[in-house]
């Protein structure tokens, strides 16, 4: 069996920790299957040295383009029995069955107000077109949670049976990789010498961070006579400011240009760092698809105020204090509890390291590669019985 995998967003955040670490584990796996990985040279960098069972073919076209369109199958035609596409597209054109790995739909619907990604072709209405295009020709559909599947069932009319529900997991390196041996020197490098909340990942309409940014501001109120957290900031990770205007305007009208830090991308270990020392995670997203940095945050038992809505509870299960994203004072107490509250947060801590450890990217790619034999089986379009979804099962609720 040859298996070709797109791997041309490698180097994006949230579908390039999947693609990188699928990739990887696959690698470990036995050598019975042939794998071809397609992209540009910046992509195959996102890989480290891969075993003979692994080919690279260069090919950096745009999703979507008329060249990519002409060349994907041409590829295929002359390597690979299986395609498989990490993010909700897949050719016109294939001469081999294709599964497709939908993380969300931002991409397409109108979430929240969210705008099209910068840069995005074509058009929403004819993105969507291929999308629906695409999934129903697909042999089968990874959902990366089950809030994910309800939405493709829903938007598209996709059978639920042809979905599976294969989550994600933390990055290999959170696993790995011990916490930086220089963690005070990394703070004091970047002038942290106070009490931080934090928040890291994308920042976009979505993200809700107009609200976390004024719940934040009650908060620093409420706390202006603590000893300690009266000195308390939140540290945004992810885009600079500049780019962010209504977030500029939010921060002066709540009157927090001093006590609020955008710090834009950093690298992976600081990251990791801020995890680890932060007061508490926040994360009121209106919509996710997954949500791994909650998740990151928890396996350096750092406790986490999010969202009660879309994939996020499925997530983090019962180890975060959940609240609803449209609701400035519901944010802003459930911030107060976690700051004030000593034995809550020593069971969020007990918690989130359980519920992290739950995720394992062993597991999930172990149902991918047997998707991979199915749908090459007789009966690997047919009418397929559900699987049961891989991963941790969901556990709603509140610390």
């Amino acid at each position: 069996m040859r298996v070709a995998i797109d791997v041309r967003r490698a180097t994006n955040y949230g579908v390039g920790t999947y693609i990188r670490n699928i990739v990887n584990h696959l690698a470990r796996a036995n050598r019975g299957t042939s794998y071809v990985l397609f992209g540009s040279t910046r992509d195959r960098e996102q890989f480290g040295d891969l075993p003979d069972n692994f080919e690279w073919v260069e090919h950096s076209a745009a999703p979507e383009s008329f060249r990519d369109q002409i060349q994907v199958p041409l590829i295929l035609r002359k390597y690979v029995d299986v395609l498989h596409e990490p993010w909700l597209y897949a050719p016109l054109v294939s001469p081999c069955p294709v599964v497709i790995t939908v993380h969300d739909l931002t991409e397409i619907i109108d979430s929240h107000g969210a705008p099209p990604p910068e840069g995005a072709r074509p058009p929403r209405t004819l993105r969507r077109y291929f999308a629906r295009r695409a999934l129903h020709r697909a042999a089968r559909i990874f959902a990366v949670s089950q809030a994910s599947q309800r939405e493709l069932t829903r938007v598209f009319g996709i059978p639920e049976k042809k979905i599976e529900v294969v989550y994600n997991a933390l990055d290999e390196r959170f696993l790995r990789e011990p916490l930086p041996a220089d963690a005070d020197r990394i703070l004091e490098r970047h002038a942290v010498n106070y009490p931080f909340l934090l928040y890291a990942g994308n920042i976009r309409p979505q993200k809700n961070l107009t609200r976390l940014i004024e719940a934040f501001a009650v908060v620093k109120g409420e706390l202006f006579e603590h000893p300690e957290l009266s000195k308390l900031k939140l540290i945004v990770i992810g885009d600079e400011l500049a780019k962010h205007p209504d977030l500029r305007r939010a921060v002066v009208r709540t009157r927090m240009r001093e006590e609020v830090r955008f710090l834009g991308f950093v690298p992976h270990g600081v990251l990791r760092v801020f995890y680890a020392r932060a007061r508490a995670f926040l994360f009121p997203s209106l919509y996710e698809g997954f949500g791994l940095p909650p998740l990151e945050a928890m396996a350096h038992g750092t406790p986490v105020v999010t969202s009660n809505v879309s994939s996020l509870p499925e997530v983090v299960g019962n180890a975060a204090v959940l609240v609803h994203p449209e609701n400035v004072f519901e944010i802003m107490r459930a911030l107060h509890r976690v700051l004030m509250d000593q034995p809550l947060r020593e069971k969020m801590k007990e918690r989130s390291l359980r519920q992290a450890a739950k995720f394992s990217w062993e597991k999930s790619v172990r149902r991918i590669r047997e998707v991979y034999r199915e749908v090459l089986s007789p009966r690997g379009t047919a009418d397929l019985p559900g699987q049961p979804a891989t991963g941790p099962k969901p556990k709603a609720g509140v610390a």
